[in-house]
């Protein structure tokens, strides 16, 4: 268990999903000396930093056009699994939602402003903050830096997403209990109850 702390202690929230948990659990259960040097750590989703989701991702050649530069609709992948992962980590099970016939997010408002191009190699970092919080929907503001860090990263990308919780018919429809509460502490910059 000390090594799962170590790897996810930079994280001012618990991860509230558990399969990541176990699958960590279950890594570091088989972790030798012998392992170590023949694999890479496990993989750790983004994370929590006081009110801001962090999550980081690299440009593969398949994201970039002849020129070497991300293709502009990849821009928005990136900000996708940013948002996945940031609910993830708040214990807001999508999945779950949408097999228990109670609905699923969809985007209804995208402003999304290019400043500079991200290349092929780059290191990214995807940071999320949420603006509002509503009965049926969330604003998502977000930020693509090239770098690792919010301080020495360079914006490339800033964006904001207005995701509305809908029912299995497409109509707008309140998030499930609990979800707003999640969003309102994250926005805050609360520790998130699992």
């Amino acid at each position: 268990m000390a090594r799962i702390s170590a790897i996810i202690s930079h994280q001012m929230a618990p991860i509230c999903d558990e399969p990541l948990v176990w699958g960590l659990r279950r890594v570091e259960g088989r972790l030798s000396i012998k392992a170590m040097v023949n694999a890479p750590p496990p993989f750790v989703p983004g994370a929590f930093v006081g009110a801001e989701h962090h999550y980081r991702a690299r440009v593969y050649f398949e994201d970039t056009d002849l020129s070497g530069i991300v293709y502009h609709a990849n821009y928005l992948r990136y900000m996708e699994r940013a948002r996945s992962d940031m609910l993830r980590i708040a214990g807001i099970d999508q999945r779950a939602a949408m097999e228990a016939g109670e609905g699923s997010w969809a985007v209804t408002d995208l402003a999304i402003k290019f400043r500079r191009p991200a290349k092929l190699d780059d290191d990214l970092l995807v940071v999320s903050t949420v603006e509002a919080v509503r009965g049926a929907s969330v604003i998502i503001a977000q930020r693509i830096l090239r770098g690792t860090d919010t301080l020495s990263g360079e914006t490339l990308t800033e964006g904001q997403v207005t995701a509305a919780f809908l029912s299995p018919e497409g109509r707008p429809r309140r998030q499930p209990a609990g979800w707003a509460d999640r969003f309102t502490v994250i926005m805050n910059g609360e520790k998130i109850p699992c």
